[in-house]
């Protein structure tokens, strides 16, 4: 029997070899072969699938592709690859489904399965509003089709070669002769889009923790720890590079050093590459997750584009990017979505935009980014919620406590005030408060989380350290 916990909102994932095993494997691949049969009403499909470095990926990966097989699919074998090159293959190639064998940013001992399909030139991920409770119940259900003759399985070696290609073709890099910069994947994915992008680029290129090896040596490839990025931080010090460059797990997210070794806030990277493709393309749609927006929302804004905001989580956002024709997408975790891609992330682009307005500006990262800071954010603060109150009752007693800010309820609540702004929002799978505050000036900042900081605690939620 499979626990119907490991359906996470946007993936399925859990612990190896408990939970996630290769009998398990066998029953989700025949899930999300039955569910699209019935969704793309066609059961001679192509498939293309990829894993990670993972010690218990190889083994997963074959079950999974010989297990499409015996469905009858044709199944593309992509390999060793990060997420967005599995991305990269479904739509380039016109496959109509893409699976990735992944935990992402998790420890060792997980595993997973990100899936999704191709609508024309969009890419839709499976999450909670895009058919992850239907794979669900195919599987807890066994409701499969029967396996059939005519499935076949072909290796497609070396995608990244084309996709690094594309991205350099997207993205022109200038001269960029005169930087140096270090890069952290964290013995994980990122190792091969780095390796692969910077044979093409003149910068100087150090890597830390740069081998394959999926029991994380180092440290947890998780860049929103910020205790992960300390090794990184240090390294553009001792280094004096101009940049450092960190990556997660599997590659799709990517988070920036400054040369100061100071982390740079991802809604500062999103104002970027924003800024940079409005120039071009003015008018055009940028979106931003609710948990910051005012530094964006400035930019796109002055730069004549139209901002909207998304809710939390990379297949809601990719999905939104799709439906609203947005050409891009940032979000405060590192992940950044472009249209181009059908909806979903290429951390090679992001790269190529950073490093290009560095070398063009010719000045440190931090002025940079500096410059496009109009806001300062908190970082997200998690407070545990006493048994005596649901998450209603505390949105209903922030709205009625800050009810005279405009309030916006896209995912969790924000309000906003004329010099700063809060977004509260509940974990899916803990009984945890996420907070975010930023506003116009740190004296402000300070003031407003800690009014609060205060009204949580009188409520009797406890902060996590």
């Amino acid at each position: 029997m499979i626990n119907p916990k490991i359906f996470k909102a946007y993936d399925i994932r859990s612990t190896y070899p408990d939970e996630i095993n290769e009998e398990a494997v066998e029953l989700i691949a025949r899930g999300i072969y039955a569910y699209f049969a019935k969704k793309l009403n066609k059961q001679d499909m192509t498939i293309c699938v990829g894993h990670d470095m993972r010690f218990s990926s190889p083994s997963l990966y074959h079950v999974m592709t010989e297990t499409l097989k015996k469905q009858g699919v044709k199944v593309i074998r992509l390999g060793l690859v990060s997420t967005p090159t599995v991305y990269f293959a479904t739509k380039t190639y016109g496959y109509d489904v893409g699976i990735q064998i992944s935990a992402s940013h998790n420890p060792k001992e997980y595993n997973g399965v990100k899936f999704l399909y191709r609508d024309g030139d969009a890419l839709i991920k499976i999450g909670q509003t895009t058919g992850m409770h239907e794979v669900k119940d195919v599987v807890m259900h066994q409701q499969f089709l029967p396996y059939q003759s005519g499935g076949s399985v072909e290796e497609k070696s070396n995608v990244i070669t084309e996709e690094t290609q594309q991205a350099l073709d997207a993205i022109q890099p200038i001269s960029l002769s005169g930087l140096t910069v270090v890069s952290d994947p964290a013995n994980a994915m990122g190792i091969l889009p780095l390796t692969e992008l910077f044979k093409h680029l003149e910068a100087k290129h150090i890597m830390i923790n740069e081998t394959l090896d999926g029991t994380f040596p180092a440290h947890q490839a998780d860049p929103l720890q910020h205790k992960t990025l300390r090794q990184l931080q240090d390294a553009v010090v001792k280094e004096h590079t101009d940049i450092g460059i960190a990556m997660d797990g599997d590659a799709d997210r990517v988070m920036f050093i400054d040369e100061k070794g100071e982390i740079v806030p991802a809604t500062l990277i999103t104002a970027l590459i924003a800024r940079e493709i409005l120039s071009k393309k003015p008018g055009e749609l940028i979106l931003v997750d609710v948990r910051y927006t005012r530094n964006v929302e400035h930019v796109v804004t002055k730069h004549k584009g139209k901002v909207h905001f998304c809710r939390i989580g990379h297949a809601l956002i990719t999905d939104q990017v799709n439906k609203e024709g947005a050409i891009f997408a940032g979000e405060s975790s590192g992940h950044y979505y472009f249209q181009s891609m059908g909806g979903t992330e290429s951390s090679m682009r992001v790269v190529l935009y950073v490093l290009n307005v560095l070398a063009r500006e010719q000045k440190p990262f931090s002025e940079i980014m500096k410059e496009l800071s109009t806001s300062e954010e908190s970082g997200e603060v998690n407070y545990t919620l006493p048994d005596k109150f649901t998450n209603e009752d505390i949105l209903a007693k922030l709205k009625e406590q800050y009810a005279d800010g405009k309030l916006n309820t896209l995912d969790g609540i924000a309000i906003d005030f004329p010099t700063w702004r809060l977004s509260v929002r509940f974990s899916n799978t803990e009984p945890l408060l996420r907070l975010n505050v930023e506003a116009d000036t740190k004296e402000e900042l300070k003031k407003a989380f800690g009014q609060l900081k205060k009204y949580l605690l009188s409520l009797g939620l406890h902060a996590e350290e």
